[in-house]
């Protein structure tokens, strides 16, 4: 063998890769016709073996390659046939890399009646009882109530403070981010003890969404103990505000007044006057009637009701006592 890796000049590889058809009689003796396909390619194994590669048309492992591995043992030597397996392509569909099952189980895994021990070694316990290396002390002590077996370690408080601080309950969630204030400040928060203490704590309002949780010290909610609303009237209120007692009056203009009609007693002394022969006396009468009354203003600030002017008096007529003395008054009045 030391020979062929110091002399060979290529030819074995050449020899190898050439094998072909070996390789297919090989895989269609294994496998049969219809789950063989083309040729796609050879890799090289070493300086004397080479696997050819072939598609497998198998149900269910598309993606798939038969590889069948063939060897050269001298340059004399025949080829002859390793194995015959079926691999993954590229583009093949494989399960998911093997984890032990201890380490599959995740955070809501464990349901009612399921058991899941620690490991003896667990890093994030240390055993308790002054950490004594003596089994009889540590079965005394947990027989009279001492006290736990294990407690956290330091690795356990780290690893369980890492975890709460990037989760639901922590400063970096949308709850705490939108939140007025932390719960560091909150009177529903109760502190843890210990080593945690100063970072972790309760929550203990009913209203918040982390009742019953370990909460962070920067995490918040809307339900802060310290929230101050201010309360005001639902009814929207006018931001200009009139003084009604700063606003100067204007009196509203005037209206013109009706004319008065004459009264009853007048318009019969005008119409009596215009009937009998007309005397000095009756003339002025009607002269004093015919001149129109004069409108009065209404002054609606002092008086609201209108004054009637008063009406004329009316003199007595003068009835001619004969037909004589009354043609000698009416000449004596034309001569005058």
């Amino acid at each position: 063998m030391t020979l062929l890796l110091t002399l060979d000049d290529g030819s074995i590889q050449r020899k190898l890769a050439e094998a072909v058809d070996l390789a297919r009689a090989a895989v269609l003796e294994d496998a049969g016709a219809e789950q063989v396909g083309a040729h796609v390619g050879v890799d090289s194994e070493d300086a004397v073996s080479a696997s050819h590669l072939f598609e497998a048309t198998v149900t269910g492992y598309r993606g798939w390659r038969w590889s069948v591995t063939v060897a050269l043992a001298g340059e004399d030597e025949p080829i002859t046939v390793s194995e015959v397996v079926l691999i993954p392509g590229p583009d093949a569909r494989v399960a998911p890399a093997w984890v032990p099952w201890d380490r599959r189980v995740q955070a809501g895994d464990l349901g009612v009646g399921d058991i899941f021990p620690v490991e003896k070694d667990d890093p994030r316990l240390a055993p308790a009882y002054l950490e004594s290396d003596d089994p009889a002390v540590e079965a005394v002590a947990k027989e009279t109530g001492l006290g736990r077996v294990h407690v956290l370690s330091r690795h356990g408080r780290l690893d369980a403070a890492a975890r709460w601080h990037g989760g639901e309950f922590g400063p970096r969630s949308d709850m705490a981010r939108s939140a007025p204030d932390v719960c560091g400040s909150c009177g529903f928060f109760v502190s843890l003890a210990g080593s945690l203490s100063a970072a972790f704590g309760a929550c203990t309002n009913d209203i918040s969404p982390a009742d019953g949780h370990v909460v962070d010290v920067e995490y918040g909610c809307g339900a802060h103990s310290e929230i101050e609303v201010e309360v005001t009237s639902s009814v929207p209120v006018a931001e200009l505000v009139y003084d009604d007692s700063l606003i100067d009056f204007e009196p509203a203009p005037e209206a013109p007044a009706e004319p008065v009609e004459a009264e009853p007693a007048k318009a019969e002394a005008v119409e009596a006057a215009s009937e009998e022969p007309k005397t000095e006396a009756a003339e002025a009468v009607v002269a004093e009637t015919a001149e129109p009354a004069e409108a009065t203003v209404v002054d609606e600030s002092e008086a609201p009701v209108a004054e009637v002017p008063e009406t004329a008096e009316v003199q007595p007529e003068v009835e001619p006592e004969t037909a004589d003395e009354a043609q000698a008054e009416a000449e004596s009045a034309s001569e005058h």
